[in-house]
């Protein structure tokens, strides 16, 4: 788990590689820049002959000046250019950031929600919630904003959709992280009884804001896809992310393809920021997942 103390003495040492990269990781890099992670996979438990391209955008964390609402609303736009068949929102649309003074200003929630609406794909626009979501207040904003602007969350719940007639199920999982106690993680969710909704033979999808739950997902599961973790949010070149976050004993799911067995994890380095405002060497992004047909990636 990415702690405050962990991510002060990495995002430090970056900045103290000098004042251009402090520059160009808080003015640059998080407001000027927007990739695409394009994963093309082959899970075993997904049919290859049933093509579905799923864009993820994830870890938004509104705030002003880098995670505007009309930012929001034109990475929505050139999200929807991806054409994919489904968009997954991957939790934590709340600021992750601390006020500082007259540079920054929070998002509400009913603005950035309404941004988001604006994203369009044929099976829809999901969403699940996330850790700083819960943090702040309960996710009561975020959970308003979104029922107001259309946008279903999936918290502990299964959708059954379709695709060219073919049924898949989406899993939409509670956040793993909503309290800290005697050292642990207490979470909202229930992974047991989000399976259990499962009603048929049809493949299926999990979207889970941390990818920590991973090593608990059955094979049954064709694909996770997370966030959280903001691809660590300051990678440098030979040494890779300084914060690599992950639970206790747990191998650390920082960004991109992962597969251990037969099941598949994607983890997206998402658009925001948290605990500081800079990212370097991981420029915020949107990931597009294409599944059918495409050779296995080890």
């Amino acid at each position: 788990m990415l702690t405050r103390r962990q991510f002060l003495i990495g995002a430090g040492a970056a900045a103290g590689a000098g004042l251009g990269l402090g520059g160009y990781a808080f003015g640059v890099e998080p407001i000027l820049r927007l990739t695409v992670a394009d994963h093309a996979i082959a899970p075993r438990a997904w049919p290859a002959d049933l093509p579905l391209s799923i864009a993820i955008v994830a870890d938004v964390h509104a705030i002003e000046p880098w995670m505007s609402a009309e930012r929001i609303a034109a990475i929505a736009a050139f999200t929807n250019t991806l054409g994919a068949d489904l968009v997954l929102l991957a939790g934590d649309y709340e600021t992750g950031l601390e006020s500082l003074g007259g540079i920054t200003r929070k998002v509400a929630m009913s603005d950035c929600a309404a941004a988001l609406a604006t994203l369009k794909a044929p099976l829809g626009v999901h969403a699940v919630l996330g850790n700083h979501d819960m943090w702040a207040h309960g996710a009561r904003d975020v959970r308003a904003a979104f029922a107001a602007n259309g946008i279903p969350l999936l918290e502990n719940r299964a959708a059954r959709l379709a695709k060219d007639g073919r049924p898949f199920w989406l899993l939409g999982l509670g956040d793993q992280c909503v309290r800290r106690v005697r050292g642990r993680w207490l979470g909202a969710d229930d992974l047991p009884a989000t399976l259990a909704q499962i009603g048929d033979g049809a493949p299926a999808i999990l979207l889970a804001h941390e990818p920590f739950v991973f090593p608990r997902v059955p094979s049954r599961i064709a694909l996770t896809l997370s966030g959280h973790t903001h691809g660590g949010q300051v990678r440098l070149p030979v040494v890779g992310p300084l914060v690599r976050p992950s639970l206790p004993g747990q191998r650390a799911y920082v960004h991109g393809h992962y597969r251990e067995g037969d099941r598949d994890l994607v983890v997206s380095a998402g658009l925001g920021m948290s605990i500081l405002p800079m990212r370097f060497g991981v420029p915020p992004e949107i990931t597009l997942v294409r599944l059918g047909g495409a050779p296995a990636v080890a």
